[in-house]
């Protein structure tokens, strides 16, 4: 521990006792703040807890340097987050949150264009007191400049209107970070999908009938799809097929190749079939029998191929045309 931080009394994470996972205090009591040094510590917690945040450890004003977005305050798996030093538990979920999550995380999954990566529950350290992770977050393939992964550009939250104040801080945290968007999906009675307004600093609803298009997809994205399960089947669909989804794209080729032996048969088969009408008629005509309208009609009409073979036979002897084509 750094001498500053065994000074002002304070202990690692990875060491307390008793555990973290087993602190039973309200959360809201228990401070945590990074330093810039603990970057060494990559096996532990990462982190420092404090009953309150001493003055001058970390430099102020703006144009600071942030630490990377994987650099760990929270261990990797624990169920918290770190937001403004405060910890906050992330709990299992019960419906319909949870069942919300599986819908965005299989919708957004399909949607994400090559050259970027999705992502559920990602620990993204936004700033120096803040290890957060959006409940889903699409970010670009390979290392940044520096090393490490690159930054998220859109981050999702699922929540209940009665808990946005959370979300809205994270949100906050997410666009001064640097995330393009932020969106937020509201569960419970009215399911509502908002994005992150820089303008209004606050929240704005979109419409059910919107469309969320964004270079990280292969195709817009209907806001209706991240709330209703018939449509989010629907966009899943279209975006691999949009995708050129390999599997999708072999049905495809052996229902064309179906289709065309399909479509080869009938036209042999109607080849026959018009041939056999033609020669029934020539027959009749050469013995000088005249072929009624109403016999005429019923002899292009059959397509029953053993039936034209044996009426072509009749049309040798038969007295008439209309005896001809006697059932």
């Amino acid at each position: 521990m750094h001498p500053e931080a065994a000074r002002l009394g304070w202990v690692d994470l990875a060491l307390a006792d008793p555990p973290l996972a087993d602190v039973t205090e309200p959360l809201e009591s228990i401070r945590v703040v990074g330093w810039p040094w603990r970057r060494a510590n990559r096996g532990g917690m990462e982190g420092r807890v404090a009953t309150s945040r001493p003055p001058g450890l970390v430099a102020p004003g703006a144009g600071r340097l942030l630490p990377d977005v994987d650099d760990r305050l929270v261990h990797p798996g624990a169920r918290y987050e770190i937001l403004d030093g405060h910890l906050i538990a992330a709990p299992p979920a019960d419906p319909p949150h949870a069942t919300r999550h599986l819908s965005l995380a299989y919708v957004l999954a399909a949607h994400v264009s090559g050259g970027y990566v999705g992502a559920v529950d990602m620990l993204m350290r936004a700033d120096e007191t803040s290890d957060i992770a959006p409940d889903a977050s699409v970010y670009p393939e390979g290392e940044a400049p520096g090393g490490g992964r690159k930054l998220e550009e859109l981050a999702f939250e699922v929540t209940s209107e009665q808990r946005l104040s959370v979300p809205t801080e994270k949100a906050r945290k997410l666009i001064a970070r640097g995330v393009r968007r932020v969106f937020c999906l509201l569960v419970k009675e009215e399911r509502r999908v908002l994005e992150w307004s820089r303008e209004t600093d606050g929240w704005s609803r979109l419409l059910d009938t919107a469309v969320i298009d964004d270079a990280c997809f292969v195709r817009p994205m209907r806001v209706i799809a991240l709330i209703d399960a018939a449509a989010a089947d629907d966009d899943v669909a279209e975006a691999l097929l949009r995708k050129q989804n390999p599997v999708i794209e072999r049905m495809r080729a052996e229902e064309r190749r179906q289709g065309l032996e399909q479509g080869l048969e009938r036209g042999i088969s109607q080849g026959r079939q018009e041939a056999l009408v033609s020669a029934i008629l020539a027959v009749l005509d050469a013995r000088g029998l005249e072929v009624g309208a109403a016999t005429l009609e019923r002899l292009r009409a059959c397509h029953d191929e053993a039936k034209l073979v044996l009426w072509h036979r009749r049309a040798a002897t038969a007295a008439s045309g209309k005896e001809a084509l006697v059932e």
